[in-house]
């Protein structure tokens, strides 16, 4: 029995209606006498959600305890576009597909907390991964003194039989091929799709093509390449082909012109947090498409120094991302930062997908700093006199000269 001073009245779940939420909401009931609240968000991970409803349902959870949400559009404009402005990537690979859900399902359950007078909040992360740390990170910038319970951490399962047979001594509905052992484990949403463990936990041996669910095969894609247009305003994309698009409906058209196209495959040996390295397979056709296309019309809409700045501080930005530190005050000052560099970052790139690889074959924008007069090799009419060179390059020669002299006197 789990002891918590004052008692446990009434914990809002982060409930997927998944085998591991249904234990862990009878569990909280069980355990903790607690009234328990759902929530269940659509993300994009390609699921129904609404038989989440049923479950709840069936477990004794109030009606009006039952939360079911699409938030496609909130976590494709207040958290996936604003982490490309900054073409941020973790470990020079890794698009953060599965980090940047996290904080907006935090979010929610704590704002469903406030309003049903919920006095926890539960996650089903394990104890071995980031997941846990970026829900909780998220739950205690929010409310600081919110009780967090951390299932995985608490309860006394053994192993995984241990957990199936709690499940059918409760009632709770075990498909067939969840006696068996799963072959990995996935996580998706409209970002990206991630897959762990089991057949994939050496990383010495190749994923099986069946892991992949978001691509087809780049060896499988057309022969012709497939060529389109996105337009950009202020950082963001707002249209395809002209077409204009909500922020969830461009990510959609983008991920399907990446999947046919066998475009975002990535096999990865990563760092977590707590400190192992993890295998994973990721699949993000429609977010490898935008960094490209976004670092495209930077490339003449921003200056020398603020695209270099840029690319020095992203590590930074994506380690706090991975990291679970999203509401953080510096994630809040880069942020910042990376929003007014974006100002006139405003145009049109020309993109071409091709068996698995990403072009950007054309940029315009009424911003543009690419003046073809001053890097035209004919003369052009700007004011530019090669003898200056001279008189600059001696300069940040100077330092480079006075230690060669040092070094032969040595």
């Amino acid at each position: 029995m789990s002891t918590t001073n004052p008692p446990i009245k009434k914990v809002v779940l982060a409930y997927s209606g998944g085998l591991d939420t249904s234990i862990i909401l009878k569990w909280l009931q069980t355990e903790y006498g607690a009234e328990v609240v759902t929530f269940t968000a659509d993300l994009g991970q390609g699921e129904e959600i609404e038989p989440a409803r049923a479950k709840a349902l069936a477990a004794g959870v109030k009606p009006e305890n039952i939360f079911i949400e699409d938030l496609r559009e909130e976590f494709v404009r207040d958290f996936v576009f604003p982490m490309f402005r900054a073409n941020t990537v973790y470990e020079g690979q890794y698009l953060l597909g599965t980090s940047i859900a996290r904080p907006l399902i935090a979010k929610r359950q704590i704002e469903i907390a406030r309003q049903t007078g919920a006095d926890a909040v539960s996650h089903g992360a394990t104890g071995k991964g980031n997941d846990q740390v970026r829900f909780e990170l998220g739950y205690y910038a929010l409310e600081p003194d919110i009780h967090v319970i951390a299932p995985w951490r608490e309860w006394n399962f053994k192993s995984r039989e241990a957990l199936l047979d709690f499940a059918e001594k409760h009632q709770i509905q075990i498909t067939k091929d969840k006696r068996g052992e799963a072959p990995f484990s996935v996580d998706a949403n409209l970002l990206h799709s991630s897959s762990e463990g089991k057949v994939l936990e050496d990383p010495a041996v190749e994923a099986p093509e069946f892991v992949h669910m978001r691509t087809i095969s780049p060896e499988d894609a057309p022969n012709e390449p497939t060529i389109f247009t996105m337009d950009f305003e202020g950082g963001d994309p707002v249209a395809i082909d002209g077409e204009k698009l909500s922020p969830a409906a461009l990510l959609t058209k983008l991920n399907k012109l990446g999947h046919d196209n066998g475009i975002g495959r990535l096999d990865l040996v990563e760092n977590r947090f707590v400190g192992m390295k993890s295998r994973g397979v990721y699949e993000t056709p429609g977010g490898t498409i935008l960094l490209a296309a976004h670092r495209g019309i930077e490339s003449i809409t921003l200056d020398r120094g603020s695209m270099h700045l840029k690319d020095e501080l992203m590590p930074k930005y994506a380690s706090l991302i991975y990291n679970g530190f999203w509401f953080s005050p510096e994630r809040e000052m880069l942020q910042a930062a990376i929003d007014l560099s974006q100002k006139n970052v405003t145009g049109q790139v020309r993109v071409k997908l091709y068996k698995g690889n990403v072009t950007v074959i054309g940029r315009t924008s009424p911003y543009s700093l690419y003046d073809q007069d001053l890097v035209t090799f004919e003369e052009g009419k700007v004011a530019y006199d090669h003898r200056d060179a001279a008189g600059f390059i001696k300069l940040n020669a100077l330092r480079l000269r006075v230690a060669a002299k040092r070094d032969r006197r040595g």
